[in-house]
């Protein structure tokens, strides 16, 4: 069985993050999870790198008709999507996890996108990776902008600080039980 997992990662990486991206990718692929990305360089590519060496497929979500650059070597596909929203879609409608990290203004919309996706479709598991994502993750729960409620669980959001805390909860979703 082939499970998807979204990465939501920027371009730009702080110290730390490209060899966090990698080992995240690489332990994503291990566990048979495909890549789904933005395709092009920075932690997405770190991450693209380390799926590749499983052999799981590698997928650039991106627009149509907009011009980012040349996609990163390890892209095994690639789907063009007319609008923003078409976009978030590709990525969510049938992902199995979604994984995010530090980023910019791109990646801050598409962890809104997911979070408000798993508020309100269906509770795919959301996992914030390392410490800016935590960050964010902390923000908005400071700012009371992710609140649960009775209406709003948050089962489906968990902070991961480190690869080792992702292949443990790779496991456990892998195999069904309680994080």
């Amino acid at each position: 069985m082939t499970r998807t997992a979204a990465l939501f990662a920027g371009v730009v990486a702080r110290p730390g993050e490209d060899h966090l991206a990698l080992a995240a990718g690489g332990a994503l692929g291990a566990a048979g999870y495909g890549l789904r990305h933005g395709g092009y360089n920075g932690l997405m590519e770190a991450a693209a790198q380390g799926a590749a060496r499983h052999g799981v497929p590698v997928t650039a979500i991106t627009l149509a008709n907009q011009e980012w650059g040349p996609f990163n070597p390890h892209v095994t596909d690639v789907v063009y999507a007319p609008t923003i929203g078409d976009r978030l879609h590709a990525y969510l409608d049938d992902v199995d996890l979604v994984v995010v990290m530090g980023g910019g203004v791109g990646t801050l919309h598409e962890a809104a996108a997911a979070l408000y996706y798993a508020t309100t479709i269906r509770p795919v598991p959301v996992r914030l990776l390392g410490p800016a994502a935590i960050g964010l993750g902390t923000f908005l729960r400071t700012e009371q902008r992710l609140v649960e409620g009775p209406t709003r669980p948050l089962g489906f959001l968990a902070d991961l600080p480190d690869v080792a805390a992702l292949e443990k909860d790779l496991s456990a979703l892998i195999s069904g039980s309680p994080r």
